[in-house]
């Protein structure tokens, strides 16, 4: 576990061993059975959680149906931004797919890092970088790229999700029904 953290730490900063092993002393081991929610709508999200195995992901409810805003796997790191920053309840819901190993910290033990060792506000501009990417990247997909491209995209740029999560939830990720996922699905496969 601890080089696994540690190496994920440091695809954003370089940290020396005092303040690897300060970072690895706030962490908490929480474990999520498949289908487990680590948080509900309404919840305050005050921690972040790095992800050891298995595989999480958001969701919204709208209209009665639940929209996949995102995937998070082994070795990446998840937090409801927004409640994170805030304080305010968060509006997602998040739940393992798989059955899940995670570290999670809470703000309050970052922060403390923050003042102890400047390394971290560094780690934690970037992750906020990251994450604003991320979103970035979310919406360009869903506003400019067809239905076809979207999932041309995730099979070459996150193949991990098309080997690891059901269907009805990549086609919501993609904002698409199941059935036109399906279909085409059916029409890449007839053209090989």
């Amino acid at each position: 576990m601890k080089t696994s953290v540690i190496n994920a730490l440091k695809n954003f900063v370089q940290v020396n061993e005092e303040e690897a092993y300060a970072f690895l002393d706030i962490l908490k081991e929480k474990k999520l059975k498949r289908k487990e929610q680590l948080i509900r709508e309404g919840d305050i999200c005050d921690f972040a959680v790095f992800i050891y195995s298995g595989c999480l992901r958001y969701y919204y409810i709208q209209n009665g149906e639940d929209c996949t805003g995102q995937f998070f796997f082994e070795n990446g790191w998840y937090s409801d931004y927004e409640s994170f920053l805030s304080g305010k309840p968060s509006i997602q819901n998040i739940e393992a797919l798989e059955d899940c190993i995670l570290y999670s910290f809470t703000r309050k033990d970052l922060e403390s890092l923050y003042k102890k060792f400047p390394v971290y506000e560094r780690f934690g501009r970037l992750m906020a970088e990251r994450a604003v990417l991320g979103l970035m990247k979310k919406n360009e997909m869903l506003l400019i790229y067809t239905h076809e491209e979207r999932y041309l995209q995730l099979i070459t740029e996150r193949p991990k999700v098309v080997e690891r999560v059901s269907l009805k939830y990549i086609a919501s990720y993609l904002g698409m029904k199941p059935e036109s996922l399906s279909r085409i699905r059916t029409r890449l496969l007839n053209k090989l």
